[in-house]
């Protein structure tokens, strides 16, 4: 497969540049193999190699005739601004940034979800006092300008907008994208290549725990360590990712008395992550901002692992509560160490959960079910154009 991730061509020579009528392509600005979710996403999509899409992905629309195209399917959000309205569009949204300037629909102030819709006034209030975001005078007047041309677009170009949750479709709608011209098409993943099993005795007994994520504070890595002080001693956290937060949560949990019980692996690489998944009894989820899907949850389903998460965002519609794993209201400390200690103690029901959550996975999360869906999007947004 050859993905076009070296040097953008020139604009003369993406001029004259001539494509695959009876193609399907993916745009994206963002680099394929990286490390963020809707990185892995398109990865994933393009390694599928789905029938009738091409094994390129465009990184610039700018100065090509679009009317040469049977569909784009875009995934960056900065995409949408070079349309010309030539050729059928469909745009799955990976994150918040359609609709919110900060991306994170989330108040670092009052440790709470916004609410708000997109508006000058609300957002900038929501910069200033509930710190939202960056407060950088430059960088909010280009962020709301960004937001405001992205919406704009509505008007002029119809574009079929694929939401990972229903979560994020309500969302766009509230917004002011047509009902009409939303749908929502979850996640899928890959099915492990290596060999996975349900939890062991043995696992269990080693009591430990483990995190996968960006390490910064809308993660909930704090809210973890200081729920970790209240579970047996004996419990352990695994912490897989990277992140500018670290330092900070490193000397948190210094000050915890947890140092001794916490491995800060860095970032994995996929074999060693898969090791971690496998010698975890239970993944911790513990975002408290309004995660649009999260494929940490799809994973840890992967290799028969129960999930404990925040019950925010699209999470709810991917962990069902007492079947799957637990959910826990964010940023409630007793919730999330009970939640913890329920689960070291009952090897039984981490198995259950396991089980339950692989055999869900298998139904419904694999990128066979994925890509039959979007397939079908794909057809009707041809036949509708």
């Amino acid at each position: 497969m050859v993905l076009t991730n070296s040097a953008e061509p020139n604009k003369k020579k993406l001029s004259q540049e001539n494509f695959d009528k009876n193609l399907i392509y993916q745009c994206s600005s963002f680099h394929v193999g990286g490390k963020g979710g809707a990185e892995t996403y398109l990865t994933s999509l393009m390694n599928y190699q789905i029938p009738g899409v091409s094994d390129r992905v465009i990184k610039n629309l700018k100065n090509i005739d679009q009317s040469q195209f049977k569909l784009l399917h875009l995934h960056s959000p900065d995409f949408l601004l070079d349309l010309t309205g030539e050729c059928p569009v469909i745009f799955t949204v990976h994150n918040h940034s359609f609709y919110c300037p900060s991306g994170t629909k989330y108040l670092a102030e009052q440790n709470t979800i916004c609410q708000r819709k997109f508006s000058y006034l609300g957002c900038t209030w929501g910069k200033l006092i509930d710190k939202c975001g960056s407060r950088k005078p430059s960088r909010v007047i280009d962020e709301f300008k960004e937001t405001q041309r992205l919406q704009n677009i509505l008007k002029n170009i119809k574009v079929t907008f694929i939401a990972n949750s229903d979560y994020v479709r309500r969302e766009l709608i509230k917004n002011g994208v047509p009902a009409k011209q939303t749908v929502t098409l979850r996640c899928g993943i890959p099915i492990p290549q290596t060999a996975t099993a349900p939890l062991t005795l043995e696992t269990h007994k080693n009591q430990r725990m483990l995190f996968v994520g960006r390490i910064v504070p809308d993660k909930g890595l704090e809210w973890l360590l200081k729920s970790l002080v209240h579970t047996n001693p004996r419990i352990q956290l695994d912490i897989a990712g990277e992140g500018w937060d670290r330092p900070r949560l490193e000397r948190l949990a210094e000050k915890l008395g947890l140092t001794n019980r916490i491995v800060w692996h860095g970032w994995c690489d996929s074999d060693k992550l898969n090791r971690l998944y496998q010698e975890c009894f239970t993944v911790i989820f513990p975002s408290v901002w309004p995660e649009p899907a999260g494929l940490v949850t799809l994973e840890a389903y992967a290799r028969y692992r129960p999930v404990i998460a925040g019950a925010v965002g699209g999470i709810p519609e991917h962990l069902q509560d007492g079947k799957t794993g637990i959910l826990v209201t964010a940023n409630d400390i007793k919730k999330l160490s009970d939640a913890i200690t329920d689960l070291s103690t009952n090897y039984q029901k981490c198995v259950c959960l396991g089980e339950q959550g692989h055999a869900l996975f298998m139904k419904e999360f694999t990128m066979d079910v994925h890509v039959k869906h979007l397939q079908k999007i794909y057809e009707n947004t041809i036949l509708e154009f």
